[in-house]
């Protein structure tokens, strides 16, 4: 067994705290927005220019208008304003964001992390990761544990071009939570039915074991 992509953004969600200014990358942190708990203010921001952004609209009253940097159409909020994405990377860049939850394409056991670009593969541009890893005060990255081929994410080194160098703060896969901290990465929890062993021969990177004993 394992997580599916709503209990990883519930994971991920635990990691939110009231007052919060937050970013959501594209994808599957995109979901996190549904697990936000209830009573407890958080403020999504996009690159792209708004801050305060609500859920996702209910079908035909989309505003094509208003779409998050990922090009979904989302709706507003009475508090909601817009700006240009000159406005919000300064607020990027200048240490505002409290938070970014990222997919990723690779992550090694010191927090460096690939998530922008696989070679070959037609991209627009780097978006706005690398200036989210270098501004925002804490990194969650949330993604598969294995690419579709069955090859390690958490690897030990990055072979993808890199977004960030030791960026990266907390790691949420369909197996289990890593935290990276000065001694290396550390699995602190387990996904229902996964086991060390398992986690052990779908990873590359190294890393310890520092699960929390659950009460008797």
């Amino acid at each position: 067994m394992a997580w599916d992509r709503d209990q990883m953004c519930a994971r991920a969600a635990q990691e939110l705290r009231d007052g919060f200014y937050v970013n959501l990358g594209i994808g599957i942190p995109t979901l996190v927005a549904n697990h936000i708990p209830a009573g407890m203010k958080v403020t999504l921001q996009s690159e792209n220019g708004m801050l305060g952004m609500g859920p996702f609209p209910i079908e035909g009253t989309e505003d094509a208008d208003l779409i998050n940097a990922g090009k979904q159409t989302i709706s507003e909020l009475p508090e909601s304003v817009y700006f240009d994405s000159a406005m919000s990377f300064a607020m990027i860049r200048g240490g505002h964001v409290d938070l970014t939850i990222l997919g990723a394409l690779q992550v090694n056991a010191r927090g460096d992390l690939a998530n922008w670009m696989v070679p070959g593969k037609m991209v627009k541009g780097m978006g706005g990761a690398m200036d989210l890893v270098a501004g925002v005060k804490r990194v969650v990255v949330i993604m598969e544990h294995n690419a579709k081929d069955g090859s390690a994410k958490l690897v030990t080194e990055c072979n993808l071009p890199m977004t960030g160098v030791g960026v990266v703060d907390l790691i949420i896969t369909d197996l289990g939570v890593f935290e990276i901290t000065p001694q290396g990465m550390q699995l602190i929890q387990l996904a229902d039915g996964v086991t060390v062993e398992e986690i052990t021969a779908k990873t590359e990177a190294k890393f310890s074991v520092a699960l929390a004993k659950k009460a008797a």
